[in-house]
């Protein structure tokens, strides 16, 4: 099969994208792709914009729009709608092993070092809790509200969260290895070491906070979004991405998997810094 050879006008495009952009990044977006190469589907009269970066081609679809006439490309996360019943107090002296928790209300409790592996929590409200250690091994938490979360080494591995939402935790080596996790949003706080290696994550939102060092080696990543996200030293390691938003990660550190960042897109001010990184990676030596 013969090379394609590239025209000179991809060579100013690319000149125009490392030169001409730094005042308008926020308008591209590239979709990253194996064997990607750059495009010129849309280039303005004012410098133009970086469609894309795909395999043979401009992908169409909502996670890129207007850049290419108002096509859209991809799937956008869809997020839980929480509507709680009315919850009457936990009154319980520790978690329970299998335990059921329906329509409660978790109000500032101590939950450290309780074992409540393979419980059930749904239409739950757990409000400044303390979960250090705490042992929630295959619980399924489903339509609940996580607020204030807190704590070190909570064991959350092989878990089912459907339809929660969390907001500002303050957690640290967070264990959800082998999770899934559906209709979530993270919203707020700050999550250090987030182990989710080999989880399966499907609209999910990480909005407004900070995740540091979050391992995603092994995992299933579909209709993802990082929404002002600190997202730093990112390990994503034999991940599988699909319709996975990366635009609204600032900073964009990624440590481990640039190869596997197929199915994600980023903005084009992001390609720039990760352009050291992606040459590394691919052997290419900048002179």
């Amino acid at each position: 099969m013969d090379r394609e050879v590239p025209h000179l006008g991809d060579f100013a495009l690319i000149l125009r994208v490392f030169s001409g952009f730094q005042d308008d990044l926020s308008e591209g977006a590239a979709i990253l792709r194996p064997g990607a190469r750059l495009t010129s589907r849309s280039v303005g009269a004012g410098g133009g914009r970086v469609a894309a970066i795909v395999s043979g081609g401009v992908q169409h679809g909502p996670m890129v729009s207007g850049t290419t006439g108002g096509s859209r490309v991809g799937q956008g996360a869809r997020r839980p709608e929480l509507r709680l019943p009315p919850l009457e107090p936990w009154a319980g002296d520790g978690l329970e092993p299998d335990g059921d928790y329906d329509g409660l209300e978790f109000a500032d409790a101590d939950l450290t070092g309780q074992d409540a592996a393979g419980a059930r929590f749904m239409d739950c409200a757990l409000r400044g809790c303390a979960v250090d250690g705490t042992k929630l091994r295959h619980a399924r938490v489903l339509d609940t509200a996580l607020t204030g979360f807190r704590g070190v080494g909570t064991d959350l591995s092989e878990a089912t969260l459907r339809d929660v939402e969390l907001t500002d935790p303050r957690l640290g080596g967070t264990q959800l290895h082998g999770a899934v996790l559906e209709r979530v949003v993270v919203r707020g706080g700050k999550i250090d070491y987030l182990n989710l290696r080999m989880a399966r994550l499907r609209d999910v939102v990480f909005e407004s906070c900070v995740l540091v060092e979050p391992d995603f080696g092994g995992a299933r990543l579909e209709r993802v979004e990082f929404v002002d996200c600190a997202l730093k030293g990112a390990d994503f390691t034999g991940a599988t991405l699909k319709d996975v938003d990366l635009r609204g990660a600032a900073p964009l550190e990624i440590a481990r998997g640039l190869d596997r960042l197929s199915g994600a897109v980023i903005g084009t001010g992001q390609l720039l810094d990760l352009a050291p990184v992606l040459a590394a990676a691919l052997g290419i030596r900048v002179e």
